[in-house]
C-alpha cells in the first residue's frame, strides 16, 4: 500500500439512493420537457414555454447532478486529496445559476407579451399544463423522498427545480382558465412573470448554500464558540485557535485546530479525547488536532500573554 494513497476516512460517496432518483427523474423530465416544447409551440403560450425553458434548464441541471454523483464516487489521488467530493457543489451552484438566467429571461420575455399581447391555444394550453402537473407532482414527490434517505445538495437543487416546475404548471393551468373567463390574454405573461420570480427565489438559495461551501463557512448546522468550549472541556486542554470547521460537501466535514495542552499530560491522550468528542457529540470524524505549548512553539504575543496568564494562575494557586 501507498502511504499517498491511504485515508482513515475515505473522501468518497456512494449514493446509490439519490443515482437511482436521479436516472428516473431524468428520464420523465426529458420525456415531458420534448412535450411541452411542442405543445407550448403549438399554442403560443409564453407561461407555457417558460415553463419548457425551465424545464430544459432541468434537464441541464440533472445531468450535472449525475456527474456529480459519480464524480463523488472516485478515489482520491496525489493531486485531489479530498476526492471529487467538491464537484457536487459546484454542479449545484451552476443549477442555481442557472434558474436566475432563465428566470430573468421569462421576465423580460414577459414584459414585450405584455406591451404586444398574442393569442393563445387555451385547450392545448390547458392540456399539456395539466399532464406536466401530475408529472412534477410525481418527480416532486420522489425527490422529497431521495431526501429523507440521502443528503444531497444536487438532489435538494434537482428539488427545487421541480417544486418550480409544479408551481409552474399550476400557474399555466390558472392563467388558461382566467382567459377563459376574462378573455384578457394578459394573464398569461403575468403569470409567466410570477413564475420566473418563484423559479429566481429557488435559484438564489441554491446558490447562497453552494457558496457557504464554496468560501468554506462554518455549516449552519455547528456553532463554532460552542465546540471550542467543549474541547476547552476536556483534560489537559489548556486552550484552542487557530479552529477551523467547513464542509468539503453536504454531509462530508472537516476540523482543524491548534490546541495548547499542559507539560505534563500526553498529547495522544488529548488528541483521541477530543477526536472521541467531536465525533459522538457532532459527527465530526476527519479532523487534525494540532498539540502546542507556547514555550516551544513560537506564537508572538498571544502566546507570551497564554504564558503570562498560566504564570499568574500558578501563583494564586500557591
Amino acid at each position: 500500500m501507498n502511504h499517498h494513497d491511504y485515508h482513515h476516512l475515505n473522501h468518497v460517496k456512494e449514493q446509490l439512493t439519490s443515482k437511482r432518483t436521479l436516472w428516473i427523474t431524468l428520464a420523465l423530465t426529458l420525456f415531458f420537457t420534448i412535450v411541452e416544447i411542442v405543445g407550448g409551440l403549438l399554442s403560443n403560450s409564453l407561461a407555457l414555454l417558460s415553463d419548457s425553458a425551465h424545464m430544459i434548464s432541468d434537464v441541464i441541471a440533472l445531468g450535472l447532478s449525475m456527474a456529480a454523483i459519480y464524480m463523488a464516487t472516485r478515489e482520491p489521488n496525489q493531486r485531489y486529496t479530498f476526492g471529487y467530493l467538491r464537484f457536487e457543489i459546484i454542479a449545484s451552484f451552476l443549477n442555481g445559476l442557472a434558474l436566475i438566467v432563465i428566470a430573468i429571461g421569462i421576465v423580460i420575455e414577459g414584459i414585450k407579451r405584455m406591451i404586444h399581447p398574442q393569442d393563445v391555444d387555451l385547450q392545448l394550453m390547458l392540456i399539456i399544463a395539466t399532464i406536466g402537473l401530475v408529472v412534477n407532482i410525481v418527480l416532486t414527490l420522489v425527490l422529497s423522498h431521495s431526501m429523507k434517505e440521502e443528503e444531497n445538495l444536487n438532489v435538494k437543487s434537482a428539488l427545487w427545480h421541480f417544486i418550480g416546475d409544479l408551481l409552474s404548471s399550476v400557474g399555466v393551468i390558472l392563467s388558461a382558465i382566467l382567459i377563459h373567463f376574462t378573455g384578457l390574454y394578459i394573464f398569461d405573461p403575468l403569470i409567466s412573470m410570477v413564475i420566473g420570480a418563484i423559479i429566481c427565489t429557488g435559484g438564489a438559495k441554491i446558490i447562497r448554500e453552494s457558496l457557504l461551501v464554496l468560501m468554506e463557512a462554518v455549516p449552519d448546522k455547528y456553532d463554532l464558540e460552542q465546540i471550542r468550549a467543549e474541547m476547552n472541556q476536556v483534560e489537559g486542554v489548556e486552550d484552542v485557535h487557530e479552529l477551523h470547521l467547513w464542509a468539503v460537501s453536504t454531509d462530508h466535514y472537516s476540523l482543524t485546530a491548534h490546541v495548547f495542552i499542559r507539560e505534563d499530560i500526553q498529547p495522544f491522550c488529548v488528541i483521541l479525547a477530543i477526536n472521541h468528542m467531536l465525533k459522538a457529540n457532532y459527527g465530526i470524524e476527519h479532523t487534525t488536532i494540532q498539540i502546542e505549548h507556547p514555550a516551544m512553539h513560537d506564537h508572538g504575543e498571544y502566546g507570551k500573554q497564554f504564558l503570562q496568564h498560566i504564570e499568574s494562575a500558578s501563583v494564586k494557586s500557591v
